[in-house]
C-alpha cells in the first residue's frame, strides 16, 4: 500500500464515520437535505475565495465555503419566518439559486489565465481523494474528535431535541442552540468532504450510512455505532475499488480497475443500504417477507386442521376421512397451497392421506382442539363483551385465532364461563356459533 493510499484510506474512513454519526441527527431532526443544500451552496464560496485570493489556496476554498453555507443556513431561516413556505421548498429554493450561481462562477473564472482546471475547482464538483495530503488527515481527525465529543456531551440534549423539540422548549431547553451545534458540525463535515466526495455527493455520504442504520436497530446509541461503522466500511470500499485492489474480470492478464474515489465511496454506501434494505434482521425486505410468509404457512395450516375438525365434530371420538378437494373448495385455495398444506401436516404427523382423502390423527387433533377452541372462545368475547353481531364474529376470529397466547385463552375461558358451554364431545372446545 502506497503512502497516498494510506492517507486517503484513514481519512476517508473518518470522514465517513463521522458523517454516518452526524447524519443519524440530521435524519431524526427531519433535516436529510441540510447537507445536500450546504454542499451545493459552498460552491459559489469555493469560487468567490479563488476570484479573491487569485490561486489555489484551500484555506481559503473552505472558508468561503464555510461563510456560503453559514449565508445558505440563513436566507433558509429567513424565507422561514417570512414566508408560509413548507421545509422542502425552502431547500430546493436555495440549493438551486446558490449552485445556479457556483456555476455561473465557475464559467467566469474558466475564462480567466488561471482558469478552474488550473485551480482545482471542478474538483470540488466530483472530488479528487487523490489530493488529501497529511495535513487534511488531521484536520479531519480533528473534527473527529470534536464531533464525538459534541455527541458525548449533548447526547441527551441531542436525544430529546430530535425526538420532541416540543417538550424540550417546554422544559426550557435551548433547542435553537443545540440545532446550531448540530449542524454547525455538519457544515464543518461537509466542507471538509468536499475535497473527497465533490459538491454533488456529499450529501449521499450524511444520508446512506445512517438511513442503512434504521433498518438494524431501534436505539439510537446503537444506530450511531453502525451508522459510524457503515460510513467508514463504505470510504474502505470506495477507495479499494480506486486503488486497484479489485481485479477486472476482462481485459488483459493484470489489469486492475481503477475508478474515481468519491463517486466508489458513494456508490459502496448504496450497495450498503441496499444490503440493509433487503437483508435486515427485522426491517428488512426479505426477513420482513419471510415472517409474513411464515405468518401465512401458519394459519392456513390452522384453517385447515380447524376445517377437518368440524367437519367431523358430530361424530367425535371417531377421527373420519374427507375428500381433499371438497376441503380444498371450501378453503378456496389452489392445488399448490393445498398439496404444500398437506404435505407439511402430513410429515408433522397431523393428518393422514389415502387415495385423496385426509384424516386427522391424534396429534392433529390435538393442535385442532387448540385452534378451534382459541376460535370460538374469541367469537364469544367479541358477541358478549364488545356487543359484535353474531354473523359478523367469524372473520375477526379467523385473524385472532393464529395470535392468542395459551394465558390469554385460559382468561378469555374462565371470563366467559365456558365450563357451561362446552361441547358434548368430552372436549374442552366451546360449541359453535354458527
Amino acid at each position: 500500500m502506497s503512502y497516498v493510499t494510506l492517507l486517503v484510506l484513514l481519512t476517508t474512513s473518518l470522514l465517513g464515520a463521522t458523517a454516518g454519526m452526524l447524519g443519524c441527527f440530521a435524519i431524526l431532526r427531519g433535516r436529510a437535505l441540510v447537507g445536500d443544500v450546504l454542499a451545493h451552496a459552498a460552491l459559489p464560496g469555493i469560487c468567490l475565495a479563488f476570484l479573491i485570493v487569485r490561486s489555489r489556496d484551500l484555506s481559503a476554498f473552505l472558508t468561503g465555503a464555510l461563510i456560503a453555507g453559514i449565508a445558505a443556513v440563513a436566507l433558509m431561516a429567513l424565507i422561514r419566518k417570512l414566508l408560509p413556505t413548507k421545509d422542502d421548498a425552502v431547500l430546493g429554493i436555495v440549493l438551486s439559486v446558490f449552485f445556479g450561481l457556483g456555476v455561473m462562477l465557475l464559467s467566469v473564472i474558466q475564462k480567466l489565465p488561471e482558469g478552474g482546471n488550473r485551480a482545482g475547482l471542478t474538483h470540488f464538483l466530483f472530488g479528487q481523494a487523490a489530493a488529501i495530503s497529511r495535513n487534511d488527515l488531521l484536520l479531519v481527525f480533528a473534527l473527529s474528535l470534536v464531533a464525538t465529543g459534541a455527541i458525548i456531551l449533548l447526547y441527551k440534549e441531542l436525544v430529546v431535541a430530535s425526538f420532541d423539540p416540543t417538550f424540550a422548549r417546554v422544559q426550557g431547553w435551548p433547542v435553537g442552540l443545540v440545532d446550531l451545534a448540530l449542524f454547525s458540525l455538519v457544515a464543518l463535515v461537509t466542507m471538509l468532504g468536499l475535497a473527497v466526495v465533490g459538491v454533488v455527493l456529499m450529501a449521499a455520504l450524511l444520508i446512506m450510512p445512517s438511513a442503512a442504520a434504521r433498518f438494524w436497530t431501534d436505539r439510537l446509541d446503537r444506530m450511531l455505532l453502525v451508522a459510524g461503522g457503515f460510513g467508514a466500511c463504505a470510504a474502505v470500499m470506495g477507495t479499494a475499488s480506486s486503488a486497484g485492489w479489485v481485479p477486472v474480470l476482462w481485459g488483459s492478464p493484470g489489469e486492475k480497475l481503477r475508478l474515481p474515489t468519491g463517486p466508489m465511496i458513494i456508490l459502496s454506501g448504496a450497495a450498503l443500504f441496499l444490503g440493509s434494505m433487503l437483508f435486515a434482521p427485522r426491517k428488512g425486505v426479505v426477513s420482513r417477507a419471510a415472517r409474513l410468509l411464515t405468518l401465512r404457512f401458519r394459519a392456513a395450516l390452522d384453517h385447515l386442521l380447524r376445517e377437518l375438525y368440524e367437519q367431523t365434530e358430530s361424530a367425535l371420538p371417531q377421527l373420519a376421512f374427507q375428500s381433499s378437494e371438497q376441503v380444498r373448495t371450501r378453503l378456496g385455495w389452489t392445488k399448490i397451497w393445498m398439496w404444500m398444506l398437506t404435505r407439511y401436516a402430513w410429515q408433522r404427523g397431523w393428518i393422514r392421506i389415502e387415495n385423496g382423502q385426509l384424516g386427522l390423527l391424534p396429534s392433529g387433533l390435538h393442535r385442532a382442539l387448540q385452534v378451534v377452541r382459541a376460535h370460538r372462545l374469541w367469537e364469544l368475547f367479541l358477541l358478549e363483551k364488545a356487543g359484535i353481531a353474531s354473523d359478523h364474529v367469524h372473520r375477526d376470529a379467523d385473524a385472532m385465532e393464529h395470535l392468542l397466547p395459551p394465558e390469554y385463552v385460559a382468561q378469555l375461558e374462565v371470563q366467559l364461563a365456558v365450563p357451561e358451554r362446552l361441547t358434548q364431545s368430552g372436549t374442552s372446545v366451546p360449541y359453535s356459533l354458527h
